[in-house]
């Protein structure tokens, strides 16, 4: 089968991480560790798996900074290499093991990725796998399967990346018949928007502000207003398409992230409810600020301006997976008694005042918010045109596509448009 695979090179790591940031045009994947291999189909690690061919595969902020080094080396021991790429994922069961009952040949299905206890054949589960958040899994290097925090992480599974791929029975969901593929694909990265808008208890009063309006940051604007979310969305959106979507999912107000510190600080706080102190040194001190700041960037300097920009007793929420953030000035985290959140993948949380399953919640949710979210997602690529499909996610002000797909088994169905 045809898959893009990621090799470790620490020359080309070194390359990527040091100098492209210097000169961009060496943001390239010609520089970067992958490569559109055929590789043999992966097996099938025990009689609970199912094999998977996926209609679309998107490709996630966390894939950009795998492959173009961006990421932090801290997860390096809890993947496995070579790894095949692509974690959000919508496609068919093609085979099941002697032990599966859930779904059957045939079935759509979108994928959990995570690689917890129960698909690593792990008894007794850890305790956050016991609390039923796998994607904090104690034990993902151990099991039936080989190291990986994910599918699109772990040698053994394969990924979305792919012709085909192998998932435990626990990890499928199928779709319902009413989603087509390109509203499907985006319930991963939605379950993720989701576990970060219900961390924090907004009221009609309050004022959530959404640092990024890529993929991520999008969705969680439509994550806030789905759960019934009435508090004031203030978003910062760099490019035209991501404010026009940003409006249109829910965004009562966009900023720019435009201007030097004291320009944009200015402009800010005029939004937000805030005060500006110009300071001897460094960035301006904020006075007053936000209920709630997501911020969908992680950047060094999202985080530093977030944290100044949320009210004293307020919640920072740091949502997704960052890239290494230096230079930040925690001293508001302190000072305003801020309550920090991170938010990593899904879980369980409460809404409506029972605990859901932020997946679940992703599938039904999607059902009523499929005709807004849509727009977000490009038509996809094949794999043999990886490099122009990494090219189109990295700079997206070009494209004005917010969500970049494969599709690994040629052109996408009428299910898909």
């Amino acid at each position: 089968m045809k898959a893009i695979q990621f090799r470790k090179s620490v020359p080309r790591f070194l390359i990527l991480k040091y100098l492209a940031p210097r000169l961009r045009r060496l943001y390239s994947t010609r520089l970067a560790p992958i490569r559109l291999i055929d590789t043999p189909l992966p097996n099938l690690p025990s009689s609970h798996w199912v094999r998977i061919a996926p209609r679309l595969a998107g490709i996630c902020g966390s894939d950009l900074a795998t492959v173009f080094s961006k990421g932090s080396p801290y997860l390096g021991p809890l993947v496995s290499m070579p790894f095949i790429l692509g974690h959000e994922i919508v496609g068919d069961i093609i085979e099941v093991g002697t032990s599966v009952t859930c779904v059957k040949t045939g079935d759509r299905v979108v994928l959990r990725p995570a690689l917890g206890c129960k698909a690593r054949g792990i008894e007794p589960p850890c305790n956050t796998c016991a609390s039923q958040n796998d994607a904090l899994c104690r034990n993902v290097t151990r099991g039936d399967v080989s190291a990986g925090i994910q599918i699109g992480f772990c040698r053994d599974t394969g990924g979305g990346f792919a012709e085909s791929l192998v998932a435990h029975e626990s990890q499928v969901y199928k779709v319902p018949t009413e989603l087509p593929d390109r509203a499907a694909v985006l319930i991963e990265p939605f379950a993720c928007a989701i576990h970060a808008a219900l961390r924090v208890k907004l009221n009609e009063n309050d004022t959530a502000w959404v640092i990024g309006c890529g993929a991520i940051g999008l969705l969680t604007i439509a994550a806030l207003r789905a759960s019934g979310c009435r508090a004031r969305i203030v978003a910062v959106a760099k490019y035209d398409h991501q404010r026009q979507l940003a409006k249109s999912l829910g965004a009562d107000e966009l900023l720019s992230p435009s201007g030097t510190p004291s320009t944009r600080y200015r402009q800010w706080a005029k939004s937000l409810d805030a005060e500006i102190l110009d300071s001897d040194l460094g960035k301006p001190t904020v006075i007053g600020g936000t209920s709630a700041t997501f911020d969908c960037v992680a950047s060094s300097d999202s985080i530093d301006d977030g944290l100044r920009f949320t009210k004293s007793g307020g919640t920072f929420v740091l949502v997704g997976m960052p890239g290494v953030p230096t230079g930040i000035d925690w001293t508001p985290l302190w000072y305003k008694e801020l309550t920090l959140r991170a938010t990593y993948a899904y879980g369980h949380e409460v809404f409506a005042g029972t605990q859901h399953d932020t997946f679940d919640l992703a599938i039904e949710w999607m059902k009523q918010w499929q005709t807004k979210l849509t727009p977000l997602v490009g038509s996809p690529f094949p794999l043999e045109d990886f490099p122009t499909a990494f090219a189109s996610a990295l700079h997206t002000a070009s494209t004005g596509i917010a969500k970049t797909t494969f599709a690994p088994n040629g052109p996408c169905s009428p299910a898909c448009h």
